[in-house]
C-alpha cells in the first residue's frame, strides 16, 4: 500500500509547476502518501471484514432466531446496506472521531477503546524502550569487543527464535512462580504498580525483537567499520571514539532507525499473545475477542489504528533518516 501511495505522489508531483515542486514533494511524501495508505488499508479491511465468514446477527440472537428477528437486527446495525455504503457512513464518522458502536457492548468503539489503548500504550512504550536500549548496548558491544562477540551472537540469535508467548511463560515461571518476585498478571493501577506489574510482559514482548535489533545494529557497526572512509580516517589519526561515533556510528544509524520503525509493529501485533498471557485488558486481547464475536467496527478501529501507528512510525523514521544522511535531503526534494 505504501508503494502504490509513492507511486501516487511520483505521477502528481510532475505534473505540478516546476518552481514549487521542491516544496511540494517532501509534503507529499510525508503527509499525503501516509494519508493515502491509511485510507487504502482502511477499505481493504473494511471489504475484507465484509467478506469474511459468519453472522454476528446470528452471534447476537443466537442459532435458533427467526428469519424476521435476524432480518430486523441487521437492519438496526446498518448490516442490509451495500458494502460501499457502509463503508462511506464509516469513513465520515472516523474523521470526526466516531468509529461507530461495538455490536458486542453496545457501546461507542471510542469508549471502549479508551482505557485500553491506555494499557497496550504503556506495555508497547515499556517494551520498546527495553528494546532500544538492551538492542543498541548488546549490538554495540557485539561489534566492538571482541571477546564478547561470539557470546552475544549466540544469545541474540537465541532470542530471536523465542516467541512471545515462550518468553511470557519462561518469564513467569521463574521470576512469578519461583521467585516471587513480580506478579503474574494485571495490568496494575498507578504508575510505580504499573510499572511493577508490566516489567515481565513488557521483557517477554521485547525478548525477540531486541535480539534482531542486537543484531542489526551489529551488522550494520561492523560493515560500516570497513568502509574505505573510516581507513581513511584512521590514517589521519582521528581518535577511535571520533570515528566511531562521526563516521561509524553515524552512518550506521539508518538501517538501525528502520528496523526501530518495524519493531513498533511488531510490538503491537505481539501484544496480543502477551496480553492474553498476562491477562491483560488491552488493545490485543480485546482484537482477540472482537474477531471471535464478529465485532466489525470494534476490529475494522483496531485494525486501522495498528496502521496509523505503523504508517507513523515509518514516517517519521524516514525524516529521521534524511536528517541524519546529508546524501538524503536532496533526494527528499527531488
Amino acid at each position: 500500500m505504501a508503494q502504490v501511495a509513492a507511486r501516487v505522489v511520483a505521477h502528481i508531483v510532475p505534473r505540478l509547476p516546476r518552481p514549487i515542486q521542491p516544496l511540494l514533494r517532501p509534503l507529499l511524501r510525508w503527509v499525503l502518501a501516509p494519508l493515502l495508505t491509511v485510507l487504502v488499508a482502511s477499505f481493504v479491511i473494511f471489504a475484507a471484514l465484509a467478506q469474511a465468514p459468519g453472522d454476528p446477527v446470528y452471534r447476537l440472537l443466537g442459532n435458533h432466531a427467526t428469519p424476521a428477528q435476524a432480518a430486523y437486527l441487521r437492519h438496526t446495525l446498518g448490516l442490509d446496506q451495500p458494502m460501499l455504503v457502509r463503508y462511506g457512513h464509516w469513513l465520515v464518522g472516523a474523521l470526526h472521531g466516531n468509529f461507530g458502536d461495538s455490536i458486542t457492548y453496545r457501546a461507542p468503539v471510542s469508549t471502549l477503546l479508551g482505557s485500553r489503548i491506555e494499557t497496550t500504550l504503556f506495555l508497547v512504550l515499556y517494551a520498546g524502550a527495553l528494546c532500544l536500549i538492551v538492542g543498541v548496548v548488546l549490538g554495540v558491544m557485539s561489534a566492538t569487543i571482541r571477546p564478547l562477540s561470539p557470546v552475544i551472537a549466540a544469545t541474540s540469535g537465541i532470542g530471536v527464535a523465542i516467541p512471545g508467548f515462550v518468553a511470557a511463560i519462561l518469564l513467569i515461571s521463574i521470576f512469578s512462580l519461583a521467585l516471587g518476585w513480580f506478579p503474574t498478571g494485571g495490568a496494575g493501577s498507578g504508575f510505580s504498580d504499573r510499572l511493577w506489574h508490566m516489567t515481565l510482559p513488557a521483557a517477554a514482548l521485547a525478548t525477540s525483537w531486541a535480539a534482531y535489533l542486537t543484531q542489526v545494529t551489529r551488522s550494520a557497526l561492523v560493515e560500516q567499520r570497513g568502509k574505505e572512509h573510516v581507513e581513511t580516517a584512521r590514517m589521519r589519526g582521528l581518535s577511535t571514539t571520533r570515528i566511531f561515533r562521526h563516521h561509524v556510528a553515524r552512518n550506521a544509524a539508518p538501517p538501525v532507525l528502520t528496523v526501530s520503525a518495524l519493531t513498533v509493529a511488531g510490538l503491537i501485533i505481539g501484544a496480543v499473545t502477551v496480553e492474553a498471557a498476562f491477562g491483560i485488558d488491552g488493545v490485543g486481547s480485546f482484537l482477540v475477542t472482537s474477531i471471535q464475536a464478529k465485532d466489525y467496527n470494534v476490529v475494522e478501529a483496531l485494525s486501522v489504528l495498528i496502521v496509523v501507528v505503523f504508517i507513523a512510525a515509518t514516517t517519521l523514521i524516514d525524516i529521521a533518516e534524511v536528517l541524519l544522511d546529508p546524501r538524503l535531503r536532496g533526494k527528499a526534494s527531488q
